[in-house]
């Protein structure tokens, strides 16, 4: 009995044994399929890797890039050092506008002055304020700032505003025929624009009624 049961026991240890040798011998197979892997899956990026002469040419566009980008960038710059130069005056010559304004309306007060027309005063006043209103343009003109000649000429929304319609039949309709205020340009700039009355055909039903009054 205790030698069978010895058996037995011999039999369960051997059968564990081989089990074990087995195990261990699975093991070792997969560590040695997931080194075999690992080994793959580490050659995978190398395989992939760029070439020298991709790596150049990858390199030459990000300097082209570059290169563009300051080459905009020192565009920008200079325009805006131009416009600086051109134009860093545009709110003083805008303002300086006012002296010759103020001359127009002084002749315009002194000729509508009853106690001065046809006086030797007035008119040498009228010729001596001509004088600086042409001074104050030729300066202007130095400078890069000059009048917009506008009468007789169609209205341009870009240089003109309309401040009222007169009637006209002799002048196409949109024709500036009246300038309420002068306009100036500095170099290729709007300064201001010039007030102005254009010309527009008269009503035909006015004129119909005006006939049947007079009938």
């Amino acid at each position: 009995m205790e030698k069978e049961e010895n058996l037995n026991q011999d039999d369960n240890t051997k059968q564990s044994t081989e089990d074990n040798g087995n195990n261990e011998k699975i093991l070792k197979e997969d560590q040695t399929n997931i080194n075999k892997d690992e080994m793959s899956a580490e050659a995978t990026p190398e395989e992939t890797e760029a070439t020298p002469e991709e790596k150049i040419k990858e390199l030459e566009d990000k300097l082209a890039r570059t290169f563009a980008e300051m080459e905009n960038q020192r565009r920008r710059f200079e325009k805006e050092k131009d416009d600086a130069f051109d134009y860093g005056g545009f709110t003083f010559a805008k303002e300086a506008l006012n002296l010759i304004d103020n001359l127009e309306r002084s002749k315009l007060i002194l000729k509508s002055d009853e106690a001065l027309k046809e006086t030797e005063a007035l008119k040498k006043t009228l010729e001596h304020l001509e004088i600086i209103n042409k001074d104050l343009i030729s300066i202007f003109t130095k400078n890069n700032i000059k009048p917009i000649d506008c009468l007789n000429k169609k209205l341009d929304p870009n240089l003109h505003q309309a401040m009222m319609e007169i009637e006209d039949d002799e002048k196409e309709p949109g024709t500036i025929i009246q300038e309420v205020q002068k306009g100036f340009m500095i170099k290729e700039r709007l300064l201001r624009p010039s007030l102005v009355g254009v010309s527009k055909k008269k009503d035909q039903k006015d004129e119909e009624n005006k006939e049947n009054l007079d009938k």
